[in-house]
């Protein structure tokens, strides 16, 4: 990842969220919308969401609807807490 991409995120009214840096969307639905940024795994959950800007060649998204989390995780971090509850139910 390059840190030297700014990465922002602007929340408007919990209905509106821009958000720069974003490489690329890995899933998305009416609930959740997940996506790849600069800084990470962003996961956006709320209701009646959808994507009504992408650009991925500049690095923005815009999201509409009933915001509730923004949650940021590390790839990396996601597959040693698995394979540390594997290893615990084994």
């Amino acid at each position: 990842m390059d840190d030297k991409v700014i990465q922002s995120l602007l929340l408007e009214n919990k209905e509106t969220l821009n958000v720069t840096g974003v490489e690329g969307v890995d899933n998305f639905n009416d609930e959740t919308v997940i996506l790849l940024t600069n800084k990470g795994k962003l996961t956006i959950k709320g209701q009646r969401l959808n994507i009504s800007k992408l650009n991925v060649d500049e690095g923005k998204l815009m999201v509409k609807g009933d915001i509730n989390v923004l949650i940021y995780s590390d790839d990396d971090s996601n597959k040693e807490k698995v394979s540390f509850i594997k290893k615990l139910f084994k």
